[in-house]
Order: structure tokens, then C-alpha cells, then sequence
């Protein structure tokens, strides 16, 4: 852009799209000067113009041949005559060349050369035909430097490329005929009028096949190869570089423009050439990782195979590896970071997408299929030039040439056309991973009527060995038939005997257990404690997966103040499946809770919640005070409430109907412990003398519809005893105490305390501790507290006694479990 008006008024007019609108506009801002206007409305109209001018046909090549990879071909107007600068799209450009206006030279000559007409102009340099007189009649290409732009740097990047180009003597590289310097000081050079059109579009023109494509590809690596030997790097490889002219019928290409070379470890030119920190030179689109990393990282001849591979990409597929439009609507940042980082589709892949899409007439049949003699290049052939796959082979080479890290790829343009050379023979590429079956495949496309013969000879053997071998395998079945059913039947036998044996030995050491178990039960009622424990250990030891022999254990254990042991024993039991609703679980989850066994604790209430029928169903009271000493995870606080509640309100109504008449009370007193009287207590805990009832109920209820809860069983009705109304009072009274109605807790707990036949009241005291602690009564709270610890301080002291305030084991477990809780919660002290 010339001038920073020229482009404020080409972007504001951008704007507007009504022409008329347009028009005025320009009008008004460009006053009476008719050169900005003109300049403005040549940029408009090159704006207009989706087309490319580096993939046009019309543009003459000789413009892209010396004009640098951002050059824009001159296009004479029908209408006019005039010529209009074509627009080049950012990712079809070559990058990092000064932008400076062109000057009028056409009808001067120069040394001997006639400018005829300008046909493309680069970022530092014009390109003219020009008529040669002497010493041979031609016309040739003449690049020229712009007016203006000779800084040393232009200058040295010019006399670069003129040296660059000097050196290469190649049929399929532009030859250089003269070089010079004009009167005022410009540097020129002239060069062959190649008159080709860009390999792509001369692929796509002519229809050609895949053979074809690849042949003239070849080409173009011969020629990079040649510049590399040369000592000097492309770094701007592309369609637009290569262009393709026919030679009678055989088409040419030939590699050009050499405005960015590079030299290989020597100079090019006396002149410094200074990069720029960090600048980036090439063409996006075709452009290596190293190149768009600007990371000061020196650029090779790998950078060269790159572009190669991107070329080749373009020439199988009809479309480059990362998407144009994409490339020229991000930011400059972005886009170098696609090239760098992102790795793009295989060429089959990319073909498969377009395919769906669209029909494909880029290209032509995949290489299979084709036909050739063993060992001869794959045949040549015209017709339909639809690509409808790409062989493996070709993504690997395509691949391999674009691989981000350049010591991965193709040490050389020659090592790369070395192996499209093997793919056209059928040979295994070095591209691939050389594996077996791969060099397999291609032995047996070189060698394909040998090995058809050979197969069709082994297939007659194999089918006359498999009919002999068939007979033969027919008799060896029966016979292993046999083998194997005598070996079944025996084997069958020998694990019936030893089930037999395992059965019996099992049953006689049950029967020696259940021996040792009553032997053991009466030695605890002769308080020979030590000779039970022994008998119990034996058992144990005899049958280790009956649980009763766990439970018997157990109950002694608690009998001797062992709690801990006592709650192992309980969960070996509950892990072999022990019937838990019996009365021998009573205070067991207060146990387990009590001893640290919160997992055995959660399965518990877990397996009484199950067999209940669920969290939300109908529980008995022996389930709700399972789940007070630590409210399992699925349970909510307040359904306990709710339960204890309902359950409650019947016990009262029950009471009512006893007192009434309407309900007659039990007839036969209770062999077994109470729901408060679980087995006996550790130390002195025997239970009640057997002279002496329960104070507060002395036999079981009736089945039928008796009263509002029976224990142990996990129902609310299912088979068990009787629970006095001051105990159905102290667990609602903790039910609401876990669920925060610390008001309604302290009422129900008073309440179970005042009936002074119950001989567990002391511990509602821990819980009252803690109620009265959670609503602010702090006083009443320490009261409570101290009242519990002298309670347990004389329980614990007394605990040979006979007395009623130590009989019962689960009293004591819940108590001692709600009163450390309460010296944990109230004075921070763990008992």
C-alpha cells in the first residue's frame, strides 16, 4: 500500500457496499486528486477478484519465474489494454519481502534488451518480457530492482538470487543468460521466458494420471536436488515455482524463482544478506515447521523436502495438507503455530473426505488398479482422471517428506524420488516400515505368475495330504472320544470320593465341636471360665466356617470384660452368614461401635435394615437402636425419629389396653433374657438371679397381635419379647437426639428416668449430658456429664457385684458409648 491515505480510503470504501454509495465516496475523499483515485479503484477492483493469480493459467510464467513468491501477474484487460495488479492471498504468498509501488520501464531499453511489457512484479523487483537483438533474436525475462528499494539488504538478497540462480545448469531449472547493472544503479538479470503454467493446474488441465503425475514430479526433485548439490536451498518450493510447458507433446517442468535461496555453508553473493530476528520467508502454506518457528534454528535442504511433500500432497489430493481458508482467517501467531504443531490428515484420508462430499476430478485410478509386467514401471494411461483412492505406499511417502522432525524425513530430493521410483516398480519403499508381510506383498506383485503356479502345485499337494490325513484323524477322534469319557468317568468318580470324604470328616467334626460346645457351656455355668475358653478355641479350630461356634466364643468373651475379642467373634460370624434377628445379637452394633468396628457396624445395620425391608419401611426397635450408636450412611436421622415416634404412640396405646382389660398380658415367663436382659455380662455381669423375674417384664408375648414391638427379630412384627415403655421412651429419646431435637430428647430421657424399677436409667444420663450441651444449658450440661462418670466409675468398681445396675452387658456397651461421646463432645477428653 503506497500511502497510509490510499489505504484508509480502499478500507473505508471496503464498506460500503452499494457501488453508487461507493462511488461518492471516492469522489468526495479523493477531492480532485485523480492519481489516489485511480490507485484506489485498481486496488477495489483486484479486491473483487476471488481468483488467484498464482494459480491462473493466463498469467505468464515468467512473472512467477524471477518475480519472487509474492510476484503479481500482469493481466491485459480486454476491454482497455491496461494492466491490472492481480491480489495474492497471504497463504499463497511468499513472506518477508519489502512492499514497495512499481515504476513505468516499459519501452527502455537496457543494454541490449527492449522491455516490452511488465508481467509481474515481486516484493522488491519488476519482471518485463524483453526483446533480445543481439547477438540471438528471443524473447526473454528480465528482472530488474523496484525504484527506490535498493537497501543493502535488497540489494544483497537480489544480487542472492541472481548468483543462486547462475549456479544451476539443469534442464528442469530456468536458465540465467546475463546479468548487469542499469545507468542508474538497479541490478538486473536476464533469464529464460518460460511460458508453463503451474504444475497443479497442468495436472489438472491435461487429465493426467497417477503415473503421469508422478513421473513429472520426479523431475522436480532431480532439479531440487541438482540446486542442493549446488549448494543453495529453495525455501520457497510450491505449484506456483514449478511450472510445466510442453516440449512438442512431452511436458517440462521447470523449477523457478530462487528470490529467497539460501546458500549451503558458502556465500552467494560479497554482499551481507542480514535476516531478520525472528522473520519468517517462505509461503505459509507450503512452508516447513523450522521455517515458520523462527527460532533461529538454520534452515537445510530438509526444509526444501518438506515442501516437496506438501507439493506432492497438493498433486494427489487437489487440495494442500492444512486448508486455505482456515490459514488466511487466523491470526499471523496462529497460523505459525498450525504449521508447527498440527499434524495433518494422511493424503488417503483427506481424498476419503472429499470424495463424500464431492466428485474429485483432480486426480486419476489408485495404483492398483493398474497392470504391469514383473519388475517394469506401472503403465501409462489416459481416461478418466478421477482419484477415487491413493495406495498406502504414497501416504507414507508423503508422510514421511512432511514429518515435523526434520531428521525424519528424506535425507535428499534424490532419496525421495529414489523411492516414487520403487513405488512405480512395485518395490518396497523405504518409507514404510520394512516388515515382513509388507516386502512379502510386493515379492509377490513382481513375481505374480511364479507364485500363481507355485500356489496352484502346493494347493493340489495339501488337498490330496488332507484327504489321506482326514481318514487317519477320524479314527485318532474316536479313540480320544473314548480316552476322554474313561478320563471324565474317573475323574467324576474321584471328586464324588472326595466329596464323600470331605462330608464325613466334616460331619465328625461338627460332631466333636457341638460336643466341645455343650462341655463348654457347662463349665460356664460352674464358672470355670478358663476350660470354657479352651473348649471354645477347639471348636473353633475344628470347624472354622460354622458360626455358631463364633457366637458361643463371643458370648463368653463378653462374660470376661474381653470386649474387643468379643467383637471379632461376632464378625467372623456375621461373615459366615449368622441368623443376626436372633436374641444372642442384642448389643452387638453397640459393640461394634464401642470397639472401633465401624464397617462391621454399618453391615449390620445394614443386613437388619434389608431384612426390615428397607430404610423407608416399617423397623422394629431393636433395628432403630442398632442405628443410634452411629447412624448409618443411608439413613436419615429424621426417618429414625418418625419410626421411634410411631412406634412409641403404639406402646402407649398398648399400655392402655393392658390397664383397660381389653389386652391380656402374658401367661408364661421367659426362659431366656429380655430385650433388656441380653446374655450375661463381662466380669460379675451373670444376668438376673434365677429367682428373680425381670422387674419389668417376666415372659414372652403371644404371636398374633400382641404388643407394639417384640425383639429381636428385624420386622416390626416379627417373633421376640416385649420392650418396657420407659426403654421404647430412653431410644426415641436418643433418636431425637441424633436428629437435633435436643428439647423433645430431654423430655422423653427424664421421662425413661423416672420409672425407678428400670436398673439401666443411668445411662440416659450421658445422652441427657450431650442434649442439654447442644441447646446452651451448659450447667445442666457438666451435671449430667459428672453424674455419668461417677455412674461408671461405681459400675465399673463394683463389677463382680450381683448388683441390678451391672446384670446387663448392652446397657453397659451403650452407655460407655454415649459417655465417651459426651466427654469427647463437652470437655475434649477421650475416655
Amino acid at each position: 500500500m503506497p500511502n497510509q491515505a490510499e489505504k484508509s480510503i480502499f478500507l473505508n470504501a471496503l464498506e460500503l457496499e452499494a457501488p453508487a454509495a461507493r462511488r461518492e465516496y471516492l469522489v468526495q475523499a479523493c477531492g480532485d486528486d485523480s492519481e489516489l483515485l485511480a490507485a484506489v479503484e485498481s486496488l477495489l477492483g483486484a479486491h473483487e477478484r476471488s481468483e488467484n493469480p498464482l494459480d491462473s493459467p493466463l498469467a505468464v510464467a515468467a512473472a512467477q519465474v524471477i518475480s519472487g513468491g509474492q510476484s503479481q501477474s500482469a493481466v491485459e484487460s480486454k476491454s482497455g489494454g491496461q494492466l491490472t495488479a492481480g491480489r495474492s492471498e497471504l497463504t499463497d504468498a511468499t513472506v518477508d519481502e519489502p512492499a514497495t509501488s512499481s515504476g513505468g520501464d516499459i519501452g527502455r531499453t537496457i543494454d541490449g534488451y527492449r522491455l516490452m511489457e511488465q508481467i509481474g512484479e515481486g516484493g522488491f523487483g519488476l519482471v518485463f518480457v524483453a526483446q533480445q537483438e543481439k547477438p540471438v533474436r528471443r524473447k526473454v525475462a528480465l528482472k530488474i530492482i523496484k525504484p527506490g528499494t535498493g537497501s543493502s539488504e535488497v540489494l544483497a538478497r537480489f544480487d542472492a538470487e541472481r548468483q543462486a540462480v547462475a549456479l544451476m545448469d539443469h534442464p528442469h531449472i530456468a536458465q540465467v543468460f546475463d546479468a548487469g547493472v542499469t545507468e542508474d544503479a538497479r541490478p538486473y538479470f536476464v533469464m529464460e521466458l518460460v511460458r508453463g503454467i503451474p504444475i497443479t493446474q497442468f495436472c489438472q488441465q491435461r487429465g493426467l494420471n497417477l503415473l503421469q503425475r508422478l513421473e513429472l514430479f520426479e523431475d522436480v526433485c532431480a532439479a531440487t536436488h541438482h540446486a542442493h548439490q549446488k549448494g543453495v536451498i529453495h525455501r520457497d518450493l510450491k505449484p506456483s515455482n514449478v511450472l510445466v510447458t510442453l516440449h512438442d507433446t512431452k511436458p517440462i517442468a521447470k523449477v523457478i524463482d530462487f528470490g529467497v535461496a539460501k546458500a549451503i555453508g558458502t556465500s552467494l553473493t560479497d554482499q551481507t544478506i542480514y535476516t531478520r530476528l525472528f522473520s519468517m520467508v517462505g509461503t505459509p502454506l507450503y512452508m516447513s515447521p523450522e521455517q515458520a518457528s523462527m527460532s533461529g534454528l538454520d534452515v537445510d535442504t530438509r526444509s526444501d523436502i518438506y515442501s516437496l511433500g506438501v507439493m506432492l500432497y497438493e498433486l494427489l489430493t487437489g487440495t494442500t495438507p492444512f486448508d486455505r481458508t482456515r490459514l488466511d482467517t487466523v491470526g499471523y501467531d496462529e497460523m505459525r503455530r498450525i504449521i508447527r504443531e498440527e499434524e495433518p490428515p494422511r493424503p488417503s484420508t483427506r481424498l476419503t473426505t472429499i470424495n463424500r462430499g464431492a466428485t474429485n476430478t483432480f486426480g486419476n485410478e489408485s495404483q492398483h488398479d493398474q497392470r504391469k509386467a514383473p519388475g517394469q514401471p506401472l503403465p501409462s494411461r489416459h481416461g478418466d482422471s478421477r482419484l477415487h483412492s491413493i495406495p498406502s505406499d504414497l501416504d507414507w511417502i508423503v508422510m514421511k517428506a512432511m514429518d515435523k522432525d526434520r531428521s525424519r524425513r528424506y535425507e535428499s530430493a534424490a532419496a525421495m524420488a529414489a523411492d516414487i521410483r520403487r513405488f512405480l516398480l512395485q518395490e518396497p519403499i523405504e518409507a514404510r516400515p520394512p516388515s515382513r508381510a509388507y516386502r512379502l506383498s510386493k515379492f509377490a506383485s513382481r513375481n505374480r505368475a511364479g507364485l500363481v503356479t507355485a500356489v496352484l502345485v502346493a494347493t493340489a499337494l495339501m488337498i490330496g495330504s488332507v484327504v489321506s490325513l482326514y481318514q487317519a484323524s477320524v479314527a485318532i477322534d474316536e479313540r480320544n472320544k473314548k480316552d476322554i469319557a474313561l478320563q471324565e468317568a474317573i475323574a467324576a468318580r474321584n471328586e464324588a470320593t472326595k466329596a464323600r470324604m470331605e462330608v464325613e470328616q466334616f460331619t465328625t467334626r461338627l460332631k466333636n465341636a457341638n460336643a466341645l460346645l455343650g462341655e463348654a457351656r457347662t463349665y460356664e455355668d460352674e464358672d470355670q471360665f478358663e476350660a470354657a475358653a479352651e473348649n471354645y478355641d477347639q471348636a473353633v479350630e475344628l470347624v472354622p466356617n460354622y458360626y455358631l461356634v463364633w457366637v458361643r466364643r463371643a458370648q463368653l468373651r463378653l462374660r470376661e470384660n474381653q470386649w474387643a475379642p468379643a467383637a471379632a467373634d461376632f464378625s467372623n460370624a456375621m461373615n459366615l452368614d449368622a441368623p443376626i434377628d436372633d436374641y444372642q445379637w442384642q448389643g452387638v452394633p453397640a459393640l461394634f461401635a464401642l470397639t472401633g468396628r465401624l464397617e462391621d457396624h454399618q453391615r449390620i445395620c445394614s443386613l437388619m435394615l434389608k431384612a426390615a425391608g428397607g430404610v423407608e419401611q416399617e423397623m422394629n426397635w431393636n433395628t432403630i437402636r442398632a442405628c443410634l450408636a452411629v447412624v448409618p450412611d443411608q439413613v436419615d436421622p429424621e426417618e429414625l425419629v418418625r419410626q421411634a415416634e410411631q412406634r412409641l404412640a403404639e406402646g402407649v396405646a398398648w399400655e392402655n389396653e393392658l390397664r383397660r382389660g381389653e389386652r391380656r398380658p402374658p401367661q408364661e415367663r421367659n426362659p431366656s433374657p429380655t430385650f433388656n436382659a441380653p446374655p450375661p455380662a463381662p466380669g460379675g455381669f451373670r444376668g438376673p438371679p434365677r429367682d428373680r423375674p425381670n422387674p419389668r417384664f417376666d415372659g414372652p408375648v403371644p404371636r398374633g397381635r400382641g404388643g407394639p414391638d417384640r425383639f429381636p427379630g428385624p420386622g416390626p412384627r416379627s417373633r421376640g419379647f416385649f420392650l418396657p415403655p420407659n426403654v421404647q421412651q430412653y431410644i426415641a429419646g436418643w433418636a431425637n437426639l441424633r436428629s437435633g431435637r435436643y428439647d423433645r430428647a430431654i423430655e422423653l430421657l427424664d421421662a425413661a428416668s423416672q420409672d425407678n424399677r428400670w436398673h439401666a436409667a443411668y445411662v440416659t444420663l450421658a445422652l441427657k449430658a450431650i442434649a442439654h450441651h447442644q441447646a446452651g444449658h451448659n450447667d445442666l450440661a457438666e451435671a449430667m456429664l459428672r453424674r455419668s462418670n461417677e455412674e461408671f466409675a461405681r459400675i465399673e468398681s463394683e463389677a463382680s457385684d450381683e448388683s441390678t445396675a451391672t446384670r446387663f452387658w448392652m446397657d453397659y456397651v451403650e452407655g460407655k458409648l454415649t459417655n465417651r461421646e459426651a466427654n469427647r463432645l463437652i470437655l475434649g477428653t477421650n475416655l
